[in-house]
């Protein structure tokens, strides 16, 4: 199945797996999110109601594009102006494309169980503190009187 989608002021086809880059979205890496403006959606040459389907996308990083040079330049006037610009990109894998009962929930990071005390400090071997070295000996100085 695939939707066409809008964020950012443009437009993009996406399908279960794909990876887009997108303007600039609130959330870190790994977060996942819904877009919401679907546009069109359908499977092969069939059209399937826009209003029923939802997209989730995962966010893969933050990151930005390539640098645009952006030049001024007024001749015989003796104007010149140089800048450069970086625009900011969200980088998404698209997750899942359907119904919208059928998106997947955002998925919760696995809890690790919480082992008794005890048992960690039995399984862990005693460390002992490090052993002082002893202060090393100076030379004995020159002396600066050679006779």
């Amino acid at each position: 199945m695939f939707a066409i989608v809008r964020t950012g002021g443009k437009q993009y086809r996406v399908a279960a797996g794909d990876k887009i880059a997108v303007e600039k979205l609130v959330g870190e890496a790994g977060d996942t999110i819904t877009l919401g403006d679907i546009l069109l959606a359908g499977e092969g040459d069939s059209l399937s109601d826009a209003s029923k389907v939802s997209v989730s996308a995962e966010i893969i990083a933050q990151a930005k594009s390539e640098k645009v040079v952006v030049f001024k330049k007024r001749r015989r006037h003796n104007y010149r102006r140089k800048a450069g610009h970086r625009q900011q990109l969200t980088l998404l894998r698209i997750l899942s494309v359907g119904d919208a009962k059928a998106a997947p929930k955002k998925a919760a990071a696995p809890k690790k169980e919480a082992a008794p005390v005890a048992d960690e400090a039995a399984a862990a071997p005693a460390k002992k503190a490090p052993a002082k070295k002893p202060a090393a000996k100076k030379a004995p100085a020159a002396k600066a009187d050679k006779e």
